[in-house]
């Protein structure tokens, strides 16, 4: 089979290549499957830099969430068992893990839906208890975590504003459905969402990006307001001022999507039913951008890589042995 394999750490350009390799054998508890679909996301490229808080043994297969085919010709979504990453014809995943594929979403559009739509939902709900009527506030909104949950947003009855990096990145956040759209290169985004909540600032702020986000989010948020922590795609890491967090009476909350998949599975499963249940609705669709096939995924994660995308990128093998993909 081909499969992309990271030799040593770099930018992904420059480190992933892709080989003949044989299949991967799954282990106790594992199953096979045969790749639909991978979804790009920035911890691929983490992963390719040694950045990342998983550090897989050399060499692996970068792709951390694939739509994928049992043998039994089951439609599942996975998050493939490093160091059998999604970039390649077959991964391995825990069967227990396995998730149905929704039926109203095409394989691109499953894939996607796994990891950014739970780290929305477990974000927006399970800690920052977003309610129906208040105002939430997305960094990234046009990006693949940022417009997961501008929709999920909107599906529970939220005002949202969307904070994006330029007039493209605008028009996708528009057609996402945020209510107000902040360009932060052309305008100061804190008196911008100041302006569009009568001084109030913004009830639940959901922030992949951290840096100069984080700070304009300490100074935006609600008074009883709640930062959601989900990454770091600046590069940079926040020193929250907690004395500010104090007297301004805001919370800062922290949200590692994958610890569920260990401390409480079935939470993981509840969220699956909640999104599946929204997707057959049409409240929610993934945004995928663009689809590229397996030998078109190194260039794609290092676009990701580089801030420069909307949505998601799905990479999308050839049929296997004339098999449908």
């Amino acid at each position: 089979m081909q499969a992309w394999r990271v030799h040593e750490n770099g930018e992904p350009s420059e480190v992933m290549r892709l080989e003949e390799t044989e299949p991967p054998t799954p282990g106790d508890g594992q199953v096979l499957l045969k790749v639909r679909a991978a979804g790009i996301n920035f911890p691929d490229a983490l992963l390719c830099r040694g950045q990342y808080q998983v550090r897989p043994p050399l060499p692996f297969t970068p792709g951390v969430e694939i739509c994928g085919e049992t043998g039994d010709g089951r439609r599942v979504i996975a998050n493939p068992a490093l160091p059998y990453g999604g970039f390649a014809e077959y991964a391995v995943a825990d069967a227990a893990a396995l998730l149905p594929a929704p039926d109203a979403l095409d394989d691109a559009e499953a894939a996607a839906l796994h990891i950014g739509y739970q780290t929305g939902w477990f974000g927006l709900h399970r800690r920052a208890r977003l309610e129906a009527g208040e105002t939430l506030l997305v960094h990234a909104a046009a990006g693949g975590v940022g417009s997961a949950a501008v929709q999920l947003g909107k599906a529970a009855g939220a005002r949202v504003i969307g904070v994006v990096g330029g007039a493209e990145k605008a028009a996708v956040a528009r057609e996402l459905g945020c209510d107000v759209v902040v360009d932060r290169r052309g305008e100061d985004v804190v008196a911008a969402v100041k302006e569009a909540t009568g001084g109030r600032g913004a009830d639940v702020v959901y922030d992949p990006v951290g840096g100069e986000a984080y700070a304009q989010s300490a100074k935006a948020v609600a008074f009883e307001g709640r930062i959601v922590v989900v990454g770091f795609a600046s590069g940079a890491v926040p020193s929250p001022a907690l004395n500010h967090a104090l007297v301004k009476n805001y919370a800062i909350l922290g949200l590692h999507w994958g610890l569920y998949t260990t401390k409480n599975p079935e939470l993981v499963r509840h969220c699956h039913e909640r999104l599946t249940e929204l997707a057959a609705r049409g409240a929610i669709k993934p945004l995928v951008s663009e689809r590229v096939p397996l030998d078109g995924a190194a260039a794609a994660v290092q676009r990701v890589a580089d801030g420069v995308t909307t949505g998601r990128i799905a990479v999308v093998p050839a049929p296997v042995n004339g098999a449908a993909a």
